[in-house]
């Protein structure tokens, strides 16, 4: 499998709270930085935030901005992250960008909550393009879901409980698709 064919997408709309009602959470700063350097890490091809409200796309647009210019000179590392981020209104739009650039992606939808049908690890493992989706807030509606190509299998581990941060997610998700542990390598 090939990281370089890999993009992740963080919803923010439309995602659940925990009443299950249809929210639009706010953009965090520590998702933004984390998840970026999980993407770069990981040798991703970028990281999407999908915000449909004008003022987040913006903030987000200058938390990147400044570790692209002044930051940079603080921390370079930072800055190859950033670099990979791209802020758009959708997920329709980040599908869309992608496939201009690399071809039709396979959309996957990540969860916590467990369901039929879902795709394991090895599954996964393709050439690409993929599109990988994660949620804030509590999660994904089930429409976006259901909109999704295919649903990633959740990540569990020895307990009963699974309320993993989006951002801790994310990076055993992508160690899962490309670290170097044997269980996990592609052949």
């Amino acid at each position: 499998m090939n990281p370089a064919r890999c993009w992740v997408a963080l919803v923010h709309h439309p995602v659940y709270d925990k009443h299950k009602k249809i929210v639009a959470t706010a953009l965090t700063n520590l998702d933004l930085h984390d998840i970026a350097r999980s993407t770069r890490t990981y040798g991703c091809a970028g990281f999407l935030i999908v915000h449909p409200v004008a003022a987040q796309r913006e903030l987000a647009q200058r938390i990147a901005e400044h570790w692209l210019t002044e930051g940079a000179e603080k921390n370079d590392f930072r800055r190859q992250a950033i670099e990979r981020i791209h802020v758009l209104p959708s997920l329709e739009d980040a599908r869309l960008l992608i496939e201009r650039t690399a071809g039709r992606p396979l959309v996957v939808a990540t969860a916590a909550r467990k369901a039929p049908g879902t795709l394991g690890y090895d599954e996964l493992r393709h050439e690409g393009p993929l599109l990988l989706v994660l949620g804030t807030g509590w999660g994904l509606t089930d429409e976006l879901m259901a909109g999704c190509d295919a649903r990633l299998a959740p990540i569990q581990a020895a307990s009963d409980y699974n309320h993993l941060s989006v951002r801790s997610a994310c990076a055993i998700i992508l160690d899962r698709l490309y670290g170097d542990h044997p269980n996990y390598a592609s052949s």
